[in-house]
């Protein structure tokens, strides 16, 4: 696609944000995710967690759903789950893209790209600074995707987390001091 051209996805598919009914859905989606990325046992989102922050009264992440028609039916095939991250550098917000899936079935036609630049042309409508993800190392299928479509992996920054025990203990830290 060229610079100034209009992504138009494939007329089969429809993008949509996801409503509350969708969170068991959802939830099946990030298994499957998991599952793939040989994370199956680290998932411990429930429908109430999931359904509590993506439908607050003022949600802090967002997920939409990619729908493919056949003529007949219409299934899930896919989902992005993002937030709103800030950048100090360029004081402005940015999009964060936690997830993006779409089911083994449907991969090829488009639906992960058209994904992605709905949220690329979020970015750009709301004059966002960036969109930005994490990949896994080995998943070399989505290392290429990713490149096709201009991403730069950012070598030079090693993400860091802190969870379960490491959390605790490092929030009790000021009661030591």
């Amino acid at each position: 696609m060229r610079p100034g051209e209009q992504y138009t996805p494939p007329t089969m598919l429809t993008l949509r944000c996801a409503e509350a009914a969708d969170v068991p859905l959802i939830l099946a989606l990030i298994r499957e995710l998991a599952d793939y990325e040989k994370l199956l046992h680290a998932v411990d989102a429930t429908e109430d967690t999931l359904g509590a922050a993506l439908f607050a009264e003022s949600p802090r992440v967002f997920c939409d759903i990619a729908e493919w028609h056949d003529g007949t039916t219409c299934r899930v095939a896919g989902f992005a789950l993002w937030f709103y991250n800030f950048s100090t550098f360029r004081g402005r917000h940015g999009i964060y893209l936690e997830d993006l899936y779409v089911r083994p079935e449907y991969r090829g036609r488009g639906i992960g790209k058209a994904l992605l630049v709905q949220l690329a042309e979020r970015c750009v409508r709301e004059g966002l600074t960036r969109l930005e993800w994490s990949v896994l190392d080995w998943n070399e299928p989505a290392l290429r995707f990713y490149e096709s479509l201009g991403a730069l992996g950012l070598r030079e920054w090693i993400p860091h987390r802190v969870t379960g025990e490491a959390l605790q203990t490092l929030a009790l830290e000021h009661r030591r001091a």
